[in-house]
């Protein structure tokens, strides 16, 4: 008897570090050890359009991934991997035009065709300015800029997926299921909407255009919600695909989807935990064939400790690999069919999704819900909600804030600490490749396509042949990037800071009072109210951290100084100076908080402000703690500290500390 098995999902790990040749290498054992498609990390530097040797990049190079700053990087990173069989996933948004025409010319420069290009391109802005913050230009020049990746892969790279809609980093920032369900969704409609309308397409065309969007999303710890939230997902979009675009082929209806678990949602204490949450998280994707993943990839069991190591990224791939061919998952059709119990939840999520994409409607669409800062709020008041859920116990994270007893792990007892640190002359090396490349490039040619970028972007046109033309000649990202600046300008996007307004416990309110009359009693002795300034400097994008604790400083009676992420550490210690703050707070998540704090406390030294106690948060190994606070850091806090009101209560003691030192 012959059995009918699925074949398994696309098995991806999310990669990339240091230089483009480590990258490569780490890439092709992966792909030795079964992994059946390419994930791309790219460095912030390369994600905000900036050369690895530009001032602004410094500290930053390599660190969340791999910097690409011009063909040669590309050709390197995809060395010796055949791009005709390879499925590539590139996780990049605001430059995405560019590292996509990148991809194509170094396929074209050895010899292969673009049309038998597969993979997909991110290219999701919407959640840039909702959550991961790599952004760049306005909303609407980037809504163009996603649309014509889309009208010319269509046509042009027929097996490419040119935008990957992404809730993933929305459930990351607070979003509720329904919230994921209806801003994911809000996107899509927006996009769609955008393209239909700058162009006129034939039905069949845009037929087809709707059947190349894919999505891309997050599972988390609540098993049978996140099933229901798939099947929702799958029901809803057949019936906007049909009702809303008149989409005729179910073919091209279907909801396609890759997805990864929840990140943030791993823990630095008790870090081994992280395995099973990262498999229980896979479950919900995998299990039900109607609402399956097409692509999976699992982050590592100590991604809140630091960078994975291969052998890290090995045991992720082990759990799909194990999922795919030791079960008989693919064996059976979907076992959750039939079930009330799953069909009263997917009518709820998707009741309350259509509720809040009438209210999306009601703005004006997805474009004025982000420029009026609705959706960021909205996310905000969600995270603050579910971190005082943890807080007060109601949301239980097993070795957090229950069952924290235990033995010492012995995966972090090693000499690196349980994870991989970048190798500090992979950002020379990589500043020296950009310095050779400008250098031994025909830089009359690249002046004659950068005017012509220019003036295509200006006009309308669709940017990806040229911007195809500029890779071949040896462009740079960072000069791609600042031609676009210069047509569409730079973007501020709405920081969604208010007061919490949420109800607290009775022994929240006593710290809470407690807190407000420690503060008032400095307020009547300085003779104004103690401010903070709440700073994101370098290029990490990850606000979550950063505006929890506005709020709650706010909340605590603080005047609180938060301009939202990318600043300076020049434009921090100007606000410092201007704003007369008390104390300041730097969240740091990429890895470079060494060299950021580095920086600012020499600025502050320089202006005679050195005086002012500084506090740090982020992704920070013990061995960082102890370096931060010998160069006078007041206080760490990572992500084992999540009671805030014991975080703002350190805060107080510091500026009363400070006070009483001053007087």
């Amino acid at each position: 008897m012959t059995m009918n098995i699925d074949k398994p999902w696309v098995i991806r790990t999310y990669a990339g570090h240091s230089t483009a040749e480590a990258s490569n290498s780490l890439y092709r054992k992966n792909l030795s050890k079964g992994q059946t498609g390419l994930s791309i990390a790219f460095d912030l530097p390369t994600q905000t359009a900036y050369d690895s040797d530009n001032i602004i990049a410094k500290g930053e190079v390599g660190k969340v991934g791999v910097p690409i700053s011009h063909i040669g990087n590309m050709m390197t990173l995809f060395k010796k991997i055949p791009l005709e069989k390879m499925n590539t996933s590139m996780t990049i948004n605001a430059p995405a035009a560019w590292l996509l025409s990148l991809y194509i010319a170094t396929a074209e420069k050895a010899g292969i065709s673009r049309k038998t290009l597969s993979g997909t391109t991110q290219n999701d802005i919407t959640k840039e300015y909702l959550s991961r913050g790599t952004y760049i230009f306005p909303p609407e020049p980037s809504l163009r800029l996603t649309s014509d990746i889309i009208t010319f892969t269509t046509t042009e790279l027929p097996k490419w997926n040119p935008m990957n809609v992404c809730s993933y980093h929305l459930q990351e920032a607070g979003a509720t299921p329904e919230q994921e369900l209806s801003y994911a969704l809000a996107t899509a409609i927006g996009i769609l909407e955008f393209v239909k309308k700058r162009q006129k397409l034939k039905n069949e065309l845009f037929e087809q255009i709707v059947g190349r969007i894919s999505f891309f999303v997050n599972s988390g710890m609540r098993f049978l919600t996140e099933t229901s939230k798939m099947i929702a997902f799958t029901e809803m979009w057949d019936e906007i695909c049909k009702k809303r675009f008149n989409i005729k082929n179910p073919k091209f209806r279907r909801f396609r989807y890759g997805m990864q678990v929840n990140s943030l949602g791993l823990t630095e204490s008790q870090p081994e935990n992280n395995v099973y949450r990262i498999l229980i998280q896979m479950l919900p994707v995998v299990i039900a064939k109607n609402s399956r993943a097409r692509a999976v990839q699992l982050p590592a069991w100590n991604e809140a400790l630091g960078l994975p190591r291969p052998w890290d990224q090995q045991w992720s791939l082990r759990l799909q690999q194990i999922m795919a061919f030791e079960t008989d998952l693919l064996e059976f059709g979907d076992v959750f069919e039939g079930s009330k119990q799953i069909k009263k939840k997917v009518n709820e999520l998707k009741k309350l999704a259509k509720k809040e994409l009438k209210i999306i409607d009601e703005f004006g669409g997805l474009e004025k819900a982000i420029e009026n800062g609705y959706m960021k709020r909205k996310l905000v008041e969600s995270q603050t909600i579910r971190q005082k859920k943890i807080e007060d116990g109601m949301q239980k994270v097993v070795g957090v804030n229950c069952f924290t007893e235990g033995e010492d792990s012995p995966l972090v007892s090693s000499n690196d600490g349980g994870f991989q640190k970048v190798d500090k002359k992979a950002e020379l090396n990589q500043i020296e490749n950009v310095r050779k490349w400008k250098c031994n490039r025909n830089n009359k040619k690249v002046k004659t396509l950068l005017d012509k970028l220019s003036q295509v972007a200006k006009s309308g046109e669709n940017i990806m042949e040229t911007s195809i033309e500029c890779a071949h000649a040896g462009v740079t990202t960072g000069e791609w990037g600042s031609v676009m600046r210069d047509v569409f300008g730079e973007y501020r996007a709405p920081t969604g800071i208010v007061s919490s307004s949420i109800n607290h416990n009775k022994t929240e309110v006593k710290k809470l009072q407690s807190l407000r009359k420690r503060l008032e009693i400095l307020t009547k002795k300085v003779g104004r109210r103690p401010k903070m300034l709440v700073g994101k400097p370098g290029l990490d994008g990850h606000s979550n951290g950063a505006e929890q604790i506005a709020v709650r400083a706010r909340d605590v009676g603080f005047e609180v100084v938060y301009d939202g992420i990318r600043s300076s550490p020049e434009q921090l210690v100007n606000t410092c100076i201007e704003e007369g703050v008390n104390i300041v707070g730097l969240s740091i998540l990429s890895g470079s908080h060494l060299f950021l704090v580095d920086e600012f406390l020499k600025l502050l030294k320089n202006v005679n402000f050195d005086n002012i106690p500084i506090v740090v948060g982020g992704i920070i190994p013990p061995t960082d703690e102890k370096k931060l606070l010998k160069k006078g850091i007041s206080a760490i806090f990572t992500p084992k500290n999540f009671q805030i009101f014991d975080i703002m209560d350190e805060i107080v003691t510091i500026v009363e500390t400070q006070f009483a030192k001053s007087n």
